[in-house]
C-alpha cells in the first residue's frame, strides 16, 4: 500500500468522483442523477463549511487519475452528541481493490479528520442486507445502534 495515499479531494477530482459515484449508486441500487449529485458535491470540494471529500488514490502526479475510492464526510449538530457530529454519507472502494486494506486506510483517515474537525460522534447508514459493510465498519469502531433513521424527501 506504499503506492496509495488518502488526500482531500479538489475540483480536479470531479470527473473521476462522478464515475465512482455512478458505480457505487448502481451497486447499491440508488438513482444516479448527475446534476443533483454535482450540485451537492461541488461545495464540499471547495469549502469545509458543510463537510469534506477524501479520495484514495495511487501516488501519481496527475490528481485526476488513479482513484481507488472516496469518502464523503458531512457535518451536523446535535444536542444529544454534545455538538458537531459527522455523517459518513458516502464510502466506496472500487471493485477489485476491496479486501486489501485500502478501505481501512480510508476510513481510519476519515475518522481522524472528523475528530480533528471537532466531531463528537460519527454516524453512517448501510442498507439492511449489507452485512459485509456492517462487519467492516464494526472492525473500525462503529457500532450498530438501536435507533431507526427515518427520512422525508423535501424537494
Amino acid at each position: 500500500m506504499d503506492d496509495v495515499e488518502v488526500r482531500r479531494a479538489t475540483p480536479a477530482h470531479l470527473a473521476s468522483l462522478l464515475g465512482m459515484l455512478g458505480e457505487f449508486y448502481a451497486e447499491d441500487g440508488h438513482e444516479y442523477d448527475e446534476g443533483r449529485i454535482r450540485a451537492a458535491l461541488d461545495p464540499l470540494l471547495t469549502d469545509d463549511a458543510l463537510g469534506q471529500v477524501w479520495v484514495l488514490q495511487r501516488r501519481v502526479d496527475d490528481l485526476d487519475s488513479g482513484l481507488l475510492g472516496y469518502a464523503v464526510l458531512t457535518w451536523g449538530w446535535s444536542l444529544e452528541s454534545g455538538g458537531r457530529e459527522g455523517l459518513l454519507d458516502e464510502f466506496f472502494v472500487v471493485t477489485g481493490r476491496r479486501r486489501g486494506g485500502l478501505g481501512g486506510l480510508l476510513i481510519e483517515r476519515v475518522i481522524a479528520e472528523a475528530r480533528t474537525a471537532g466531531c463528537r460522534a460519527l454516524f453512517l447508514e448501510t442498507e439492511r442486507p449489507n452485512h459485509k459493510a456492517r462487519a467492516f465498519y464494526d472492525r473500525h469502531g462503529l457500532e450498530e445502534q438501536e435507533s431507526i433513521w427515518m427520512s422525508a424527501q423535501l424537494d
